[in-house]
């Protein structure tokens, strides 16, 4: 499964980055997407939307007013799922994403992958 990590962070201390790590650790082909150069547990993070792979899931670790500029290119490429993090709830974007059949979630991806729901 693919899985992208958009706002992703070298900080090991942000959840994005413990995100990508325990998803890596759990058998997931993930593509970190940031802003800031780096690597998360040996994975190069980007910093262009990775437009033309088809992702099964999208988890968000962005603002709203960050998650803006990814509007169109996550439109134009759905993925079956989009996970909204705590702090990433975005409503109207989210109606948006439901009337295009995706799977939106409002969780924790780092509890999602605990308790075995991911």
């Amino acid at each position: 499964m693919i899985v992208i990590v958009l706002g992703a962070s070298p900080n090991p201390r942000r959840y994005s980055n413990k995100a990508t790590e325990l998803l890596s650790n759990n058998g997931h082909e993930v593509i970190p997407v940031g802003v800031k150069c780096g690597e998360i547990n040996c994975i190069e993070i980007i910093q262009n939307y990775p437009e033309r792979v088809q992702a099964d899931t999208i988890t968000i670790y962005l603002s709203i007013e960050n998650q803006e500029k990814y509007y169109d290119l996550i439109l134009n490429n759905l993925p079956r799922r989009i996970i909204f993090n705590p702090g990433t709830y975005n409503p109207d974007f989210q109606q948006k994403l439901i009337s295009k059949g995706v799977n939106v979630v409002n969780d924790c991806t780092l509890v999602m992958v605990n308790r075995g729901d991911f």
